[in-house]
């Protein structure tokens, strides 16, 4: 079944083509990684999915229903979640409030109550700090929980940004260069992380440069290039293809 399905996409931006009549689906339960060189057009593409941009034209649909332009936090509630490439961290807060603020959209947000600190409020706060150390633990960052996040080391802070991410409760979940500037054993960290998610029945979208990474984990495998669609298949299939060795490496490559 797909979860995902985009149809003739676009994006201009003041005439140039970031994103141009893209067309393709990502099934349920599947990890489907996007794929490009620099400038492809891939975080774009996930700004556009995730309603950061709105497309020029084109569709996007989510379960079935149209969500083209919808709102990032309309999205989210319909169960859509996503990491950034670059960190976004309450550096200000303890690891295991970073991954709280990731659920606010499932907890009582009456201002009265809130106030006043009602005991059904206090309880239901007190179960989703319990859930959120539940996911800490999920990612493997469980260690960090009472920690600032200032003084977590890189590589767990990515997985922190993922445990938020998850405590959203998301059917699926994007994410944008995971293993960006992460040494041997923190990508292999977030590798097993991301295989974990998708065996919990969380369908991943995954842009990545980190190339064993993608063969190694994904179901299917969309490849751009200047903003278009470049290969689409299977991990053997994208690998054998001649399109997508020369516009990583070049034709003498």
């Amino acid at each position: 079944m797909s979860l995902l399905r985009v149809e003739g996409l676009s994006k201009e931006f003041g005439g140039v083509h970031a994103i141009e009549d893209l067309s393709f689906t990502v099934e349920a339960g599947t990890i489907h990684s996007i794929i490009g060189p620099n400038g492809a057009g891939k975080t774009t593409l996930f700004n556009l999915i995730t309603g950061v941009y709105t497309p020029t034209c084109g569709r996007v649909q989510f379960q079935d229903r149209e969500v083209s332009g919808m709102r990032p936090y309309e999205l989210a509630a319909l169960g859509m979640s996503r990491t950034f490439q670059n960190l976004q961290i309450f550096f200000n807060m303890k690891a295991v409030e970073n991954v709280m603020v990731g659920a606010h959209l499932h907890l009582d947000r009456r201002i009265i109550p809130s106030l006043l600190r009602l005991p059904g409020l206090v309880r239901r706060d007190r179960e989703c700090r319990e859930h959120c150390l539940g996911l800490m633990e999920f990612v493997g960052v469980g260690k960090y929980a009472d920690a600032d996040a200032a003084s977590m080391p890189y590589g767990a802070l990515k997985r922190l940004e993922i445990a938020r991410a998850l405590a959203a409760q998301p059917k699926m979940l994007l994410l944008d260069e995971p293993a960006a500037g992460l040494n041997a054993t923190e990508s292999r960290e977030i590798d097993e992380v991301i295989k974990k998610v998708a065996a919990s029945g969380v369908t991943v979208v995954l842009v990545e440069h980190d190339m064993k990474m993608v063969m190694g984990i994904s179901d299917q495998i969309l490849a751009l290039d200047y903003g278009r669609k470049l290969a689409e298949g299977s991990p053997a299939e994208v690998r054998a293809n001649s399109e997508v060795v020369n516009a990583y490496l070049g034709t003498h490559g």
